[in-house]
């Protein structure tokens, strides 16, 4: 435990200073009582988790917080912390009744999240704690920059029983990454008490066996002794380059929100208590009582705030509302303009080259174009390995572990991160393998969905400039989590693009379009087809594929098969069957891209065969597929001349014996049945 400096104390700290503290003190009070009346007169703030008896951290925090060095993670209690930041009352205001010009979300997040993203006072969502692995990945950043800052992160201390808060501190401490990790802890997890959540009675304590982590304990209802712990912290942290966690108790005043009612689970007895040890309060009588301040001086300072709170009332009421044409903007990032290869289609001359060469290749190349890329994920860095698949081979020794780095098996922190350090630089591009197999990204989906939406819930301030590689699909006698297919289950997401290859071509491509923009990108990889023969083509140097670009893979007047991944191969070899056997012109698109879609290719085909049979790998039942049926009944119903059909899996799991797998995988016999029965239809 490290020994708090006492810098700050009644006496000692200059008067200039102390009125400031009182200042912004009595203006988080006074914007604290008064938001739940915006709610009552149904002008806005339909969210408040009101932070009194929080007083000392929070003023702490944001005192702490250098703008041009720092960046700050606050939580949504966090209000005299946004203010102690540098907020001023209507940008407060703005947020909590969610104005057009809020500047943390445009009215688009709840209230009582504030954020200044020019301030790197970040915009977190509401899934409690999970911005602490935003603020460990910008810490590695300033790790690897050499930037003499700190990231600091704000939450409750119940939130630390989330599994990612653990990852978070244990790869902080890991990576010895500069890091401030402040528990608020007032005893409640709304009306949860701490002994539900923990045995030890100082949450920090869970973390106690980590190394390369030190710890402060302050009193957060005072002010000098959290002020005196937050500067002890932040200077620790960038002489030494580890984390540190402040556990700061404080005492929560209010119930924990507007929707909580928290006399039926608080005697009164405890209600009194907590009103007594009013911070706020305790702080104005020490002014008065060592004689810093007289009554008069404290009265017209309140009379000030008072004034400061109408003004900023009357201006944020006057500002605009968000306009409901504007919630098209900010889903996803306009990707990079391929002009060299607008259709993303070349001449197939040159050396074939397999599909695990082509993704190899071009990540290595990527890394050479831009310095700033990095990628890291599990058992991807060791010696000759790169990846289970060896995709990532030799990266390590080219680019240095500084680049090029393995992740501990907490897929939820591998994304986290990957967040997190792309918010240092708009120039930082990271690539991640999100999981040894696709079907192990599941825990990562809290993540992933957070990610998702950060463009548009930030108004455009900030996407996360991410490439998710997942080797995806079956075919290998993998079974579960080694066969599975997830994009149906992600496509409904919106805000991250998704892509699938079928050859060697494509999948050097998009991922260098992937690599080059703004924006996160799924990219799904048939791990079937690393090292098949059939997915081998030439690959031109800088080869870019745009988003949302089908190919057409064989023309055909009959039958339109749409596809992609694995079952693109498959469809093209009952295509030519058909033809030999039957005659029967069977036209193939690859779409490549499921998001963003090119309805437009397809469309086309659809208009000119009016008959269409949707393969993918994946189920049928809530299978990608069944969007694209959609489309086609939606917009080109009149040129249908039969149902639009779907091969797919089982509505089942993939099993691990083979036999199992052909039954419920499709093939080439089973796309043939159905396809002939289509055209006979």
């Amino acid at each position: 435990m490290i020994k708090t400096e006492v810098k700050y104390g009644i006496k000692t700290t200059d008067k200039a200073t102390l009125e400031k503290w009182y200042r912004l003190m009595t203006l988080g009070r006074a914007l604290d009582d008064r938001a739940p009346n915006y709610l009552k007169q149904a002008i806005g703030w339909s969210y408040h988790a009101p932070y009194a008896g929080h007083d000392g951290i929070q003023l702490a925090i944001g005192q702490a917080f250098d703008k041009n060095t720092d960046h700050l993670f606050p939580y949504y209690r966090d209000m005299l912390t946004a203010i102690s930041a540098g907020l001023t009352a209507e940008e407060i205001i703005l947020n909590g009744i969610s104005k057009a010009t809020d500047l943390a979300s445009a009215g688009r997040h709840m209230s009582n999240h504030f954020a200044k993203p020019e301030w790197n006072i970040h915009n977190v969502s509401s899934a409690t704690g999970n911005h602490t692995l935003h603020a460990v990945g910008v810490g590695r950043a300033m790790s690897r920059y050499n930037h003499k800052g700190v990231a600091i992160s704000s939450q409750g201390e119940s939130s630390v029983s989330e599994g990612y808060v653990y990852e978070a501190i244990n790869g902080a401490s890991r990576e010895k990454l500069p890091v401030i990790f402040v528990f608020q802890d007032n005893g409640y997890g709304i009306s949860v008490p701490k002994s539900d959540q923990t045995a030890n009675a100082k949450v920090a304590d869970n973390f106690r066996g980590f190394k390369n982590l030190e710890f402060i304990y302050c009193n957060g209802k005072d002010v000098f002794d959290s002020m005196n712990a937050m500067e002890t912290a932040k200077k620790y942290v960038i002489e030494n380059q580890i984390p540190v966690i402040v556990h700061a108790n404080c005492i929560r005043i209010h119930s924990h929100s507007n929707s909580d009612r928290h006399e039926l689970y608080r005697d009164d007895y405890e209600l009194n208590y907590v009103k007594e040890y009013d911070p706020l309060g305790k702080f104005r009588r020490m002014l008065l009582r060592y004689e810093r301040f007289t009554e008069a001086e404290l009265l017209a300072i309140e009379q000030e705030i008072k004034a400061v709170v109408k003004d900023a009332h009357k201006k944020a009421l006057a500002a605009p509302d968000p306009d409901p044409k504007s919630i098209f903007d900010f889903v996803i990032p306009e990707a990079i303009k391929v002009e060299k290869y607008p259709d993303g289609i070349h001449q197939l001359t040159g050396e074939k080259k397999k599909l695990i060469e082509g993704l190899n290749e071009t990540l290595k190349a990527e890394f050479r174009h831009n310095p700033d890329t990095y990628i890291w994920g599990q058992d991807m860095a060791n010696k000759d390995k790169g990846g289970i698949f060896n995709v990532s081979k030799g990266m390590q020794q080219e680019f240095g572990v500084e680049r090029v780095f393995n992740a501990p098996i907490a897929e939820d922190f591998i994304l986290g991160t990957a967040n997190g350090m792309s918010r240092f630089n708009d120039k930082i591009r990271i690539v991640v393998e999100g999981a040894e197999f696709a079907d192990y990204f599941w825990p990562a989906m809290e993540q992933y969905i957070d990610s998702s939406h950060d463009y548009w819930r930030s108004n455009g301030a900030f996407t996360p400039n991410v490439t998710i590689r997942l080797a995806s699909g079956g075919y290998i006698g993998g079974g579960l989590y080694h066969s599975q297919n997830i994009e149906g289950s992600l496509a409904s997401i919106p805000g991250v693009r998704i892509v699938y290859p079928s050859f060697a071509d494509d999948a050097a491509g998009l991922l260098r379009s992937a690599m080059r923009s703004k924006g996160m990108t799924l990219f799904l990889e048939p791990k079937a087809l690393y090292n098949d023969p059939i997915a081998a083509t030439p690959i031109p140097d800088d080869f870019m594929v745009p988003f949302g670009k089908a190919r057409v893979r064989r023309t055909g007047k009959d039958l339109t098969i749409v596809t992609y991944g694995n079952t693109t191969h498959m469809s093209l070899e009952v295509a030519e069957k058909m033809q030999k056997e039957l005659g029967i012109s069977v036209e193939v698109i690859d779409i490549r891209s499921l998001v963003p879609l090119d309805e437009e290719s397809i469309l086309k085909s659809v208009k000119k065969t009016g008959k269409v049979l949707v393969v993918h790998e994946d189920k049928v039942f809530g299978g990608f597929g069944g969007e694209i049926a959609s489309i086609i009944t939606e917009k080109a119903f009149e040129f249908l001349d039969a149902p639009v059909k779907r091969v797919g899996s089982t509505y089942t799991p993939v099993g691990f014996n083979r036999i199992l797998e052909k039954a419920i995988l499709p093939n080439a016999d089973k796309i043939f049945d159905v396809a002939v029965k289509l055209y006979q239809y």
